[in-house]
């Protein structure tokens, strides 16, 4: 029987209800044909292209499947950069929000010892980069010995950046009795090799040829030489007026260049590239997400990882290197069934990267014109009025699922000896509430921040003034979610 809807799959209430609040309407195809094979612990390899729905075909299971009872993690997902790492920490943060599960992202140019700490306390799912995964376990911070199920995203990008022999440190430090789970856009014959040394007789799912992703994008592309690329885009940007628009240049100097010039131009823009620091890469994702500006010119490191709804248009103001690269980006819009815009500037030295990337997708770009005058001018107006627009701010994915549920700030932690199970007890030791509307805890040095369910968040709180934890009044108060 085809499952048309998640109710059809054995999922608790709480997995549900996250799913409902989210949205996710019916499983799409990678959905409805890992979900029931993963729910049945067996092992998967996946050939799925990005913008199918996969984080949530490994997401669901996972989090159904792990046991909020036990205090080390039970579950790895292995991804090739640190932006992935965040985007998927979030979906499954999202989709465990109401079963509590806890989940650190490990990855570099990020605090050890903040992970280290988040890792002490009590983790249901870690998400992390091979390379900082690996600096985790050396150091005895990241205890694989119970680890039922192991996730590795993106397994083609993972060997064309070389984790390969990571990996397979990783796997040894692993128990050999697990389930394992890989994903991929393509399969190579590393990763045929790869799938027979460590996986038990996976069930094979290939979702779909290669060039169904694209099918869905219009691709375009304008000749061009270098020195002229800056002023068609200034042109094509008026022509096409984008609400979201991701613009890819090869190298790092060319994206700070580009953000200048754009700047200059009024744009509302910003930048991501590999030698920014880690923090300011994710402002810079996080504002883009919500809708601050409009423009984020990027190199490849934000072809994967950036799950963004209605991004309308893909400029690739340099031809990519790699073919799989270019799928990637122009897998960042047309997502979820949506239909997209790819744009992309070709060079007389363009030639041979077109025809690879033109055999690899089986579809060749529509090279059109420079727009006209007169139809600049015909458009100006309008994209210049949208350029004074003040942004509309969106939703955070996972603003929903906080609506009932208040985050507490107690002012004790470690050094008091404060543990969950003080929080716990004293919690439940107030009328109407139990242990199902206690959220995540995290005991920090001074502080515990507590979140409260299903709407009992005020009860607490009022309750917390006058009621003493661990022995000693404390001041209770509101925090951020």
């Amino acid at each position: 029987m085809t499952k048309v809807n998640f109710k059809d799959y054995k999922l608790s209430n709480e997995i549900l209800k996250a799913i409902d609040i989210l949205n996710f309407k019916s499983p799409t195809n990678v959905q409805e044909q890992v979900i029931p094979v993963a729910l049945e612990n067996k092992d998967v390899l996946v050939k799925s292209q990005t913008g199918s729905g996969k984080t949530a075909a490994f997401a669901i299971p996972v989090c159904e499947l792990v046991d909020w009872n036990e205090n080390k993690p039970q579950a790895l997902i292995l991804t090739p950069t640190r932006e992935l790492a965040i985007q998927v920490k979030e979906d499954v943060f999202n989709i465990g929000r109401f079963k509590r599960i806890k989940v650190p992202a490990l990855y570099g140019k990020s605090s050890f010892a903040m992970q280290e700490k988040e890792l002490k306390q009590k983790t249901h799912v870690a998400v992390g980069t091979p390379g900082r995964v690996i600096d985790h376990i050396t150091q005895g911070t990241l205890f694989t010995d119970n680890i039922k199920y192991l996730v590795i995203d993106e397994a083609d990008e993972m060997l064309n950046m070389g984790f390969i022999e990571q990996i397979q440190e990783i796997i040894s430090s692993l128990p050999k009795e697990r389930v394992t789970m890989l994903f991929s856009a393509t399969m190579p014959e590393d990763i045929d090799n790869l799938s027979k040394k460590y996986m038990n007789n996976p069930t094979k799912i290939e979702i779909q040829s290669k060039t169904v992703t694209v099918d869905r994008i219009q691709q375009d592309g304008y000749k061009i030489e270098e020195i002229g690329k800056l002023n068609l885009l200034k042109e094509v940007t008026i022509i096409e007026n984008p609400d979201s628009c991701v613009i890819f240049c090869n190298t790092q100097e060319k994206v700070d260049t580009l953000c200048r010039e754009l700047n200059k131009a009024s744009y509302p823009c910003d930048k991501i590239h590999g030698g920014m620091e880690q923090d300011d890469r994710i402002k810079v994702m996080s504002n883009f997400k919500k809708g601050y500006f409009r423009y984020l010119i990027a190199t490849d490191v934000a072809a994967r990882g950036i799950d963004i709804d209605n991004i309308t248009h893909v400029i690739n103001y340099d031809v990519p290197k790699g073919k799989e690269n270019y799928v990637h980006r122009i897998g960042r819009t047309g997502r979820g069934g949506k239909s997209g815009r790819a744009i992309t500037f070709v060079t007389n030295r363009d030639s041979g990267r077109l025809s690879d990337i033109h055999e690899y997708t089986g579809k060749e770009l529509t090279l059109k014109r420079n727009p006209s005058k007169k139809l600049l001018e015909d458009l100006r107006k309008d994209f210049e009025y949208k350029l004074k627009l003040k942004p509309q701010v969106k939703e955070d994915k996972g603003s929903k699922l906080s609506e009932e549920i208040i985050k507490l700030h107690i002012n004790a932690g470690k050094k008091t000896k404060m543990r969950p199970v003080d929080i716990v007890g004293t919690l439940c030791s107030i009328d109407g509430i139990t242990a199902d509307d206690i959220g995540v805890i995290n005991v920090l040095d001074v502080s515990t921040f507590v979140e409260v369910l299903n709407n009992k968040g005020e009860i607490v709180l009022k309750e917390l003034q006058t009621k003493n934890i661990k022995g000693r009044p404390r001041r209770v108060t509101k925090a951020e979610m």
